[in-house]
């Protein structure tokens, strides 16, 4: 796919936070004002040779290929890249490929849709030189291996042969301290040959590991000696079979930043406990003159955590695998690519991430947020259209009286836009049988009920005012049609039509010119705010009535609508065209959301 040009405007710097309030910081103190940069990712050497860096910060939005974006991750990509934007930057997309069991071309390319879907570019401004900020970190498995050499050579990494359980029982817990490998006082000639050997293949997978020689009673357990590297006979999307060691992501990830000159490595909560690793392995090697300073920092933010769905992938992967949806893009999942189906806009989405604020905390956002974001969204730019979704058949009984012939056509017109004159009208027309929504008639009515029912007058809206004289029944005793007549004289728009006064307006589409489509009525997947809480099986709370798909009666300037086109059917909601399954001829539309908040407290 080509790479997009473009990214949202920055009109002005948005309200600040903890890592704006560091970047300012950083950059007032001249924080890597001599900074080089190379053509691309390299070494100190490579950067050296540079020039000074054009971007006065540099982020990364790095996701693992193996699997589809959810929602969770717009936050990350809108954070990384929208600080780049902010001041002066660049961010990289940068795939995180380490795991070659778990990664697939098919999610790299989806990955890379969906932040451009989002509105964001990794091309490096013109200022800044023709360049792609796409990296993958498998390009970077040379370098990789060359520094875990160099620990080993300095005595700061060792190869491991205790068995998996041997190393988990020997690691500790927070309250005991761990236990040497009886491996780990090897000499750092017997250790390089042995990682040579796991690297050429001598030894089978799960055989040993190569350890960074730390501190086995840290108090934090993830200095206790973590693994490097491991052995994995696997092929990989981008490497092929060229190496059957890979790196852990723990070892991989900082070398990564370093090689590409990251300023500030922006990452969830969960890995504030990995920084100490981060910081000590960087160090090491920017004193071996391997990577170039300055080097880059961890911080931390609270990761998005959405009500009434589960992002983490494993589940997200039994929802699709087990068929209790269709498929990552069904519209009621999590995902980039559902979101998108449903007709969530990147707009509504950058939004919802900038009005919930970026903290040290994780927090949970109701679902309500996102939806009132596209909602404002939406409401200044979706056109109007009237549909019926539970159709019942209106009679006219006096159209011909009114309109002299059966077969007239009585045309009427309503704003496509009430707010947005310069989309023009849209035009459709009267006859003598109409459908309408069968909860506006009543034959006894409720109180306070102002639609139709025998003996009461409502607005056809656009239209005429009609009088209800009754219904029509099947011999199970269900209303099959309602009956009424024209009130002449009270077209909409036209002198003395307000003459008649009602309460009731009702939306409605002729049968004679309707366009008959499939609705897919979507709500929210689970029926719980926190589904999986707890330890709960998730898989319990599914909403039995997330999809319903009835047949509805669209007007007819939705005929040509295309796939993907919004529009808020007047009284129910905002729909979108499906982008997969909808056609001229067979259309689909999937309810996005309502007016409002249907799951009020």
């Amino acid at each position: 796919m080509s790479e997009p040009k473009n990214a949202p405007d920055a009109e002005a710097l948005k309200p600040n936070n903890f890592l704006r309030a560091i970047i300012e910081r950083d950059l007032e103190q001249g924080y890597g004002a001599e900074r080089r940069f190379g053509s691309g990712p390299g070494d100190a050497p490579h950067h050296a040779a540079g020039p000074l860096d054009p971007a006065r910060v540099r982020t990364r939005f790095p996701p693992e290929p193996n699997g589809y974006l959810h929602i969770g991750h717009a936050k990350s990509i809108c954070l990384n890249f929208g600080l780049a934007r902010d001041y002066g930057g660049e961010c990289h997309l940068r795939f995180d490929d380490t795991n070659p069991e778990k990664e697939e071309q098919e999610y790299v390319d989806a990955i890379k849709e969906m932040v451009a879907w989002l509105g964001w570019s990794w091309q490096a401004p013109a200022s800044h030189g023709e360049r792609s900020n796409l990296y993958y970190a498998s390009n970077y498995f040379d370098f990789m291996y060359r520094a875990a050499e160099y620990l080993v050579e300095q005595g700061l990494a060792y190869v491991d042969e205790q068995t998996p359980e041997e190393m988990r029982a020997n690691r500790g817990d927070f309250g005991t301290p761990g236990t040497n490998s009886p491996f780990r006082d090897r000499t750092p000639a017997e250790n390089l040959a042995r990682l040579r050997e796991m690297r050429d293949g001598v030894h089978p997978d799960g055989a040993m590991v190569l350890r960074a020689k730390i501190d086995m009673a840290s108090p934090n357990i993830n200095m206790r000696d973590p693994a490097l590297y491991r052995i994995r006979r696997a092929t990989h999307h981008n490497t092929g079979d060229k190496w059957c060691i890979y790196p852990m992501y723990t070892f991989a990830h900082p070398i990564e930043d370093a090689l590409e000159r990251i300023t500030h490595s922006i990452c969830t909560l969960e890995f504030e406990d990995q920084r100490p690793f981060y910081d000590w392995l960087l160090e090491h090697l920017a004193q071996g003159g391997l990577l170039a300073r300055p080097l880059p920092h961890q911080y931390e933010f609270g990761r998005l955590n959405l009500s009434y769905v589960v992002t983490s992938k494993r589940k997200l992967r039994q929802l699709v695998e087990e068929g209790h949806v269709s498929g990552w893009d069904d519209p009621r999942m999590p995902t980039l690519v559902g979101m998108r189906r449903r007709g969530y806009t990147p707009e509504s989405i950058r939004n919802m991430v900038e009005s919930t604020g970026v903290t040290k905390q994780n927090a949970w956002i109701d679902y309500s947020v996102l939806d009132g974001c596209l909602r404002a969204d939406l409401e200044g730019k979706a056109a109007r259209a009237m549909a019926v979704i539970d159709p019942v058949k209106l009679k006219l009984t006096n159209f011909a009286e009114i309109f002299g012939s059966l077969e007239h056509r009585e045309p009427c017109s309503a704003p496509a836009h009430p707010h947005l004159p310069e989309l023009g009208q849209r035009a459709f027309s009267l006859g003598p049988e109409l459908w309408i929504e069968r909860e506006d008639f009543m034959e006894v009515p409720s109180k306070g009920y102002h639609r139709l029912y025998p003996g009461n007058k409502a607005r056809l809206k656009a239209g005429y005012v009609v009088e209800c004289t009754g219904c029509e029944k099947n011999e199970a005793g269900e209303i099959t049609a309602v009956l009424a007549t024209l009130v002449p004289d009270t077209k909409s728009g036209t002198p003395g039509a307000d003459a008649v006064k009602v309460k009731g307006v009702i939306t409605w589409v002729a049968v004679h010119e309707a366009v008959q489509a499939e609705l897919r009525l979507y709500d929210r997947l689970f029926t719980e705010a926190q589904p999986d809480a707890g330890g709960r099986d998730f898989l319990e709370v599914i909403n039995p009535g997330s999809k319903r798909v009835v047949t509805g009666y669209l007007e007819p300037s939705l005929a040509a609508a295309v796939a993907d086109t919004k529009v808020q059917f007047e009284r129910h909601g905002y729909f979108v065209a499906d982008r997969v399954d909808h056609r001229a001829d067979t259309p689909v539309f999937n309810k996005i959301t309502g007016l409002r908040d249907g799951w009020g407290k």
